[in-house]
């Protein structure tokens, strides 16, 4: 049973989705993804292997038909940059759709965006947009599905990110 920053368990929380991979020990955190059909950013969320260090991870749906995710305890998103180089359309709709419910903004503590270094200026602009708007530290940026070093570096700066905010 996770729990949320209040101690509460998070399946108590009325109105709460619950994560895909639920924390192995006791929560310190969470991070919320949204990934394509491409599954790219999934394939990496899979490898960091956060839960195994007391981390919920919640995905975002990728079909509006989908049931709405609801997060109520703290987390970092990480995002992939869209677009093909229009900053305007950097950030995926349906991250946009999440963020746009204030109960879901109201846990938003920093976020972590991947891009293709062919957008030039606008590679990993969901999380220079995502920052700015939400007003959170934008943590790490990596290219299209990321290295093992970027898979340690997500990791271990989450662990550490959320040891610094308790």
């Amino acid at each position: 049973m996770s729990q949320t920053e209040s101690g509460i368990a998070a399946e108590s929380v009325p109105g709460a989705s619950q994560p895909e991979f639920a924390a192995t020990s006791n929560v310190i955190g969470a991070l919320v993804y949204f990934s394509s059909a491409s599954e790219n950013t999934a394939r990496f969320v899979a490898s960091c292997r956060l839960q195994d260090e007391g981390i919920n991870v919640y995905r975002i749906p990728l079909r509006a038909a989908d049931p709405a995710l609801n997060i109520r305890e703290p987390y970092v998103i990480m995002v992939p940059t869209y677009g093909g180089g229009v900053v305007k359309k950097a950030v995926p709709i349906q991250v946009k759709r999440f963020l746009n419910d204030p109960d879901n903004r109201a846990w938003i503590r920093g976020v972590i965006a991947s891009g293709n270094t062919n957008f030039g200026e606008a590679y990993c602009a969901a999380g220079d947009i995502i920052a700015a708007k939400c007003h959170v530290p934008y943590l790490y940026r990596y290219e299209l599905m990321g290295t093992p070093e970027d898979t340690a570096a997500v990791r271990n700066g989450l662990v550490r990110f959320f040891a610094q905010q308790q």
